[in-house]
């Protein structure tokens, strides 16, 4: 039985009120090693969970839901296993996309980025420390880990509200979620990642590859909520024209009906390469 959309949000929101409400161990703080060659290494953990890797060894978390992803493989349930982190972004307030955020900055230290109303709304709820939360906008530019590597905001079509269900009494508070958002992260070797976050198409897309040039693009294709197989290939081929994608956000849940390879037959001739990675492999570029 398909999920409505209220009920989807609350089962990502109470998830996230669970999660919080636990105790919390520290977690082992192994220095991340540069990826292999001098290449940045992506990691795909589910949904739109996402471990970047810089050149030298930074470490970027987008999205954090993991121990009560579906998708997300056994072992990176527990949190000590993504090892160190530096910075967690967060795209908008959906319980699919913040469910282990509290959990994981308290444990790594990260710094928080988002939307400036989502990071004020965590703030408030207690799950990031007033130090740790960066709050920017759209078009705003952020270099939290030094002048190497640069983090916009971009536009993105969606939702954003952060929907808490206490475990005891199943009541269900829905606070601000600020405005949704993607995210352009440049390296330090000039690798541009844009991860899209949730989306629907949108003509300033076109603007996006035109002005950042991404070159890689995680894209979200399940429909539903974000873009289906076939917008998400007409934004890759025809608006933002990068060299690489991932497709994403697709299978999770039932209503998540989109495929890597509808997205593939949808695109047809391009000179996009495309990596219909499983969750929990790590391609590198």
């Amino acid at each position: 039985m398909e999920l409505e959309r209220r009920d989807f949000l609350k089962l990502g929101s109470a998830l996230t009120f669970t999660i919080a409400a636990g105790g919390c161990a520290t977690a082992s703080q192994t220095a991340a090693t540069p990826a292999a060659g001098g290449k940045v290494e992506v990691h795909w953990l589910g949904q739109a969970a996402t471990k970047i890797t810089s050149t030298t060894g930074k470490v970027i978390v987008i999205d954090p839901f993991l121990t009560n992803n579906p998708k997300t493989p056994p072992r990176f349930k527990n949190l000590d296993a993504i090892g160190k982190v530096d910075v967690i972004l967060v795209t908008h307030g959906h319980g699919d996309h913040v469910g282990d955020v509290k959990t994981l900055a308290e444990r790594t230290g990260a710094t928080v980025l988002g939307p400036a109303g989502l990071v004020a709304t965590m703030v408030d709820l207690g799950w990031v420390k007033p130090d740790k939360a960066v709050r920017f906008g759209k078009g705003g530019r952020v270099n939290p880990m030094g002048p190497q590597i640069t983090i916009t905001q971009v536009r993105a079509e969606h939702s954003s509200e952060v929907t808490v269900t206490d475990p005891t009494t199943k009541k269900s508070t829905t606070y601000p979620g600020g405005e949704p958002c993607g995210f352009i992260v440049e390296l330090e070797n000039g690798f541009k990642l844009y991860h899209m976050g949730d989306t629907g198409i949108f003509g300033d897309m076109r603007l996006i590859g035109d002005y950042y040039k991404p070159d890689l693009v995680m894209i979200p294709i399940g429909g539903h909520f974000v873009m289906d197989p076939r917008d998400a290939a007409y934004v890759t081929k025809r608006m933002l024209k990068p060299k690489f994608a991932i497709p994403f956000h697709y299978g999770t849940f039932p209503v998540l009906k989109g495929t890597p390879q509808e997205y593939q037959q949808h695109l047809g001739q391009t000179t996009t390469q495309v990596f219909p990675i499983s969750p929990g492999d790590t391609q590198t570029f």
